[in-house]
């Protein structure tokens, strides 16, 4: 279809980015590394494992949030990575300049970047990703077996019941590494989930209606809120944050911003021409520049805030 330009790596790349099984990334990215001079970075959906693998500064971690059940150019879209959120996933020892690298790049594709440690995003992951599709191919299994007793069953499902298994339509195959890569926190989840759905069980067998209600209102006041995307330039702030010139300060930024949530809309390091410093520009919704700040100023950053008219 003459979509592909040339095959293999290009060693003159500013940027190479594997997208292989993720069980495969720590060797395709050593292999990466060496055919190549530029930076490198992946695309998998756990992340301890290829970050504890690989300790070179020209390497990040990274995984965007994005994509579909469908397989190979089927699911292809132009936009897809517009208002998602791509992971980077930077240790002490990343460099500031591969750091901005790739948070550019992403930036570029209109995703938002958030940087976490690789062990805390595989146990986010673990919730929000992987024990859903877990969940949903279980709950698709059920009225599979119900349908054998019940022909109308699969003919009734609709609205909310298609909405909850879409992902259970995502190709089993790639699965079957994520769950082993993944062990341990996949784990962790089901037990919660497990959990959670055995106090849901007792209180319906129970009748308790207040604490039915009690749940369900729980649960859908996490849903709507939720966060979305829509921050306005108007409703801008940039924060100015001086840091040291080393390995690790401007994650170090990124990785406060997520755990504050607080999202980062714009970012770039500018090198001071003097001196071993360097200023983090960062633009942020101005509703959270000052909870921002607070954080920095907490960690020993001396910022400064200017909203943006």
């Amino acid at each position: 279809m003459g979509l592909i330009a040339e095959v293999g790596l290009d060693p003159d790349a500013e940027i190479t980015f594997v997208a292989t099984p993720v069980l495969t990334l720590a060797d395709q990215v050593k292999r990466a590394l060496a055919d190549t001079r530029g930076v490198v970075t992946d695309v998998g959906s756990v992340k301890l494992a290829v970050t504890s693998a690989i300790d070179d500064p020209r390497f990040i971690g990274g995984h965007p949030m994005a994509g579909s059940e469908l397989e190979g150019l089927d699911g292809a879209d132009g936009s897809m990575f517009e208002g998602a959120v791509w992971v980077l996933t930077p240790t002490s020892s990343t460099p500031d300049s591969t750091f901005a690298t790739v948070a550019a790049v992403v930036a570029e594709l209109g995703a938002d970047v958030v940087a976490l440690p690789a062990e805390r995003h595989d146990q986010v992951v673990a919730v929000i990703s992987h024990v859903p599709h877990l969940t949903a191919a279980t709950l698709m299994g059920l009225a599979s077996d119900r349908a054998e007793e019940h022909a109308a069953l699969l003919r009734l499902a609709a609205g909310g019941f298609r909405d909850m298994t879409r992902i259970a339509s995502g190709q089993p195959g790639i699965w079957l590494d994520i769950c082993a890569e993944n062990r341990p926190a996949i784990l962790s989840a089901l037990d919660e989930l497990i959990a959670g759905l055995s106090q849901m069980r007792s209180v319906v067998d129970t009748d308790d209606r207040s604490e039915l209600h009690r749940l369900l209102s729980k649960a859908r006041d996490a849903r709507a809120n939720l966060p979305t995307r829509g921050t306005q330039p108007g409703e801008l702030a940039e924060v100015r944050i001086p840091i040291p010139d080393r390995a690790g300060s401007a994650a170090e930024v990124f990785t406060l911003a997520a755990e504050l949530g607080v999202n980062i809309a714009s970012f770039e390091v500018v090198h001071s021409v003097e001196g071993n410093r360097g200023v983090a520009v960062v633009l942020v919704d101005a509703n959270m520049a000052e909870l921002y700040r607070g954080g920095l100023l907490a960690r020993g950053y001396r910022p400064a805030v200017q909203r943006l008219s």
